[in-house]
């Protein structure tokens, strides 16, 4: 998790630079490319310059273990950075010193974990597309479109693609997509299926196409993804 307290800057989501300010954050997936980079400095009435501040949280995920994230996490979104910004550190601060025992440690990471939880796992929000993102997950092989989805969560094409960017961060098609790279990863970590089965299984008919959409997303082939994940 990303989080952005002052200043701005952009961060690689979805394999596309995009923006992050002040009072956001991104909540990135496990086994994909992360970076950041900083744009040209804000500045106040013509003058002084804010400068670019935030923090970050980042698991040990390891193949098989059940990730923070899941359909209903936002990709970006507002988020109070500024407290979890302290907290790490505060962390910082607590783990430097001479004197200090495994339990005070433990409860700032607790807190710290709470605050991205709260990210990650936002209130139940429309129940109707919570329920489109567990019908297209249990058949991510389907042929998905606009059309189908919308009348699966029933709501006009135009609503669901709305609700959808507003509560996700994606476009319903891109929501898509990104469950299909989110399971390819996972099998491909944790599976020896052909790539080509891994792609017919989320999907995808062409090799290529898999491959290059993997690449665009996760950062890097499907045959170099499992290398990395095989250590």
């Amino acid at each position: 998790m990303f989080a952005c307290s002052s200043g701005r800057g952009e961060v690689l989501i979805d394999g596309r630079w995009t923006p992050i300010q002040a009072g956001e954050a991104c909540l990135l997936p496990p086994f994909v490319e992360n970076a950041i980079r900083a744009v040209d400095p804000v500045r106040m009435d013509g003058a002084s310059e804010v400068p670019w501040t935030y923090g970050w949280v980042r698991y040990l995920e390891t193949p098989g273990r059940l990730p923070i994230l899941s359909a209903k996490s936002p990709v970006k979104g507002p988020f109070p950075a500024e407290v979890l910004v302290r907290a790490v550190q505060g962390l910082h601060a607590e783990a430097s010193r001479k004197q200090v025992t495994p339990a005070q440690i433990q409860l700032w990471i607790d807190l710290i974990h709470n605050y991205v939880l709260s990210f990650a796992q936002p209130s139940q929000g429309d129940e109707r597309l919570w329920r489109l993102w567990q019908v297209i997950e249990a058949d991510l092989a389907h042929p998905w479109n606009i059309s189908k989805m919308a009348e699966i969560a029933t709501m006009s094409r135009e609503h669901l693609r709305r609700i959808t960017i507003r509560e996700i961060g994606r476009s319903p098609l891109q929501h898509v997509i990104f469950l299909r790279m989110q399971k390819a990863s996972h099998l491909l970590a944790t599976t020896e299926d052909k790539i080509e089965s891994v792609a017919r299984e989320v999907g995808y008919r062409n090799p290529f196409t898999f491959s290059t959409t993997f690449k665009k997303w996760i950062g890097r082939r499907p045959s170099e993804h499992r290398s990395a994940s095989l250590g």
